[in-house]
C-alpha cells in the first residue's frame, strides 16, 4: 500500500472517530425529558364539574378522554376496579379531549354532558363505551344517544335539547390539554404525573402503597 493510500486511510478513520465522539458527547450532554414533571395543577384542575370523590384524597388521577377511543374504551374498566377499590382515597376527574380523527367524538362528549345535567354522567360514560362499536362510525348517532338516554331513565326531551348546546366546557378541556402536552387518548394525570395511554391496574396501585394513610 502506497504512503498515499495510507494517509487517507488514516484520515478517513481519524473522521469517523470524531463523528462518533461527537454524537456520543450530544447524546450525553442533551438535557432528558423529566418523564415525572408535575404537571400545573392551575390548568390541571382548572375544570373540575365532572369529578367524583374528595378533592383531598391522597391519590388524584385526571383522565383527558376520547368517548369514540377504543384505547379509552379498553381503560374504563381498570378505572372503575381502581375507583371502587380505593373509594375514600381516591379522586378522580374526568375531561373531554375529543380527537379531530373521531368524527363522533364530539358528539359523543355533549351526550356526556346532556346526561351529566340530569345526575347521570358516569352511567352515561360506561354505556357509551359499552356500545361504542354501535355508533362510533354512525353518520348521525344523535338518535342512538337520545335511545341510550332513555336506557337510563332520563327526560329524553330535555336531553335533545341539551345535546344540541354548545357546550363550552368541551372546548376549555380540549385546550388545557393541550397546555399539558396532551396529544392522545386516554392521558391520565396521576398525582400530576402524566401518563399517557392505557394505565394498568398494578400502576396505580403503586400510588396508593405509596400514599400516606387518610388515618393519619
Amino acid at each position: 500500500m502506497s504512503t498515499e493510500s495510507k494517509f487517507f486511510i488514516g484520515i478517513g478513520i481519524f473522521t469517523v472517530i470524531v463523528v462518533v465522539a461527537g454524537v456520543f458527547f450530544f447524546s450525553r450532554s442533551k438535557p432528558q425529558e423529566n418523564t415525572n414533571q408535575k404537571a400545573d395543577e392551575s390548568v390541571l384542575y382548572s375544570n373540575t364539574k365532572n369529578s367524583t370523590g374528595d378533592s383531598n384524597a391522597p391519590v388524584k388521577i385526571v383522565e383527558f378522554a376520547d368517548m369514540q377511543c377504543p384505547a379509552c374504551r379498553s381503560a374504563q374498566p381498570i378505572l372503575k376496579s381502581v375507583l371502587e377499590k380505593h373509594q375514600g382515597q381516591v379522586y378522580f376527574v374526568f375531561r373531554h379531549y375529543p380527537l379531530s380523527t373521531h368524527k363522533n367524538g364530539r358528539p359523543a362528549a355533549k351526550a356526556v354532558e346532556a346526561a351529566a345535567l340530569q345526575g347521570k354522567i358516569w352511567e352515561m360514560v360506561d354505556l357509551l363505551y359499552t356500545k361504542q362499536p354501535e355508533w362510533s362510525e354512525k353518520s348521525n348517532p344523535e338518535d342512538l344517544f337520545a335511545g341510550y338516554a332513555q336506557e337510563l331513565g332520563l327526560d329524553v326531551e330535555k336531553f335533545k335539547t341539551d345535546l344540541d348546546e354548545s357546550y363550552d366546557i368541551i372546548d376549555r378541556d380540549f385546550a388545557d390539554g393541550n397546555k399539558l402536552g396532551v396529544s392522545s387518548t386516554p392521558t391520565f394525570f396521576i398525582n400530576g404525573e402524566k401518563k399517557p395511554g392505557v394505565v394498568q391496574e398494578a400502576e396505580f396501585e403503586t400510588y396508593f402503597q405509596n400514599a400516606p394513610s387518610t388515618s393519619e
